[in-house]
């Protein structure tokens, strides 16, 4: 499943229905109408939601009904709000507006580096992998890496960046899903 992130400010207007769209600049995102994702903000898994349009243009392209659907009264406030989120935003910068439905919202939000685990803790995977699984290597390294610094963010450091996070939660996700096909983890979500 694919992910939307979003600031914790918006947490209220998605949740009540006001925010039902997201601008996103630069790359497209690669999201297609149907496609189903999770819903984060401000750290935690909100709920699911449903993909139901993609448009890309301009940012001088943004009319006052993209502002309304991503929970801004004006165009103007959202255009306000672009610039606290990107470093560069101008007319001719490109845009990607994407609007979603929320179709499941979470009884209690999940810490988000939790719900990829359906609930169960990545240091509680990671010992246990290390202990009952034949790991490929660069996996086993990772883990053991995450392990010692004690957190996905100084990990992801030592290997050169926050950008390398991925690496070590896909370590972590196959080892969690070979160790619930073996029977030594459940679901607690």
């Amino acid at each position: 499943m694919r992910h939307l992130e979003f600031d914790g400010r918006y947490a209220e207007a998605i949740l009540s229905g006001k925010k039902r769209a997201t601008v996103r600049l630069g790359r497209r995102p690669g999201l297609h109408p149907g496609d189903e994702v999770l819903i984060h903000s401000g750290g935690y898994a909100l709920g699911r939601a449903v993909v139901e349009m993609v448009e890309t243009k301009t940012v001088g392209g943004l009319t006052g009904e993209d502002a309304l659907l991503d929970g801004f009264s004006t165009r103007d406030e959202l255009i306000q709000a672009l610039k606290t989120h990107y470093k560069y935003v101008n007319d001719d910068s490109t845009a990607h507006v994407i609007v979603f439905r929320l179709v499941e919202r979470f009884d209690k939000p999940v810490m988000s580096s939790d719900y990829a685990y359906e609930g169960n803790k990545p240091v509680e995977i990671a010992e246990m992998a290390l202990e009952h699984l034949d790991l490929p290597e660069e996996d086993r390294k990772l883990i053991e890496l995450f392990l010692k610094t004690g957190s996905l963010r100084k990990a992801s450091y030592r290997l050169g960046g926050m950008n390398k996070r991925y690496m070590i939660r896909d370590a972590l996700r196959k080892a969690y899903e070979e160790l619930k096909r073996m029977g030594l983890m459940e679901p607690r979500l």
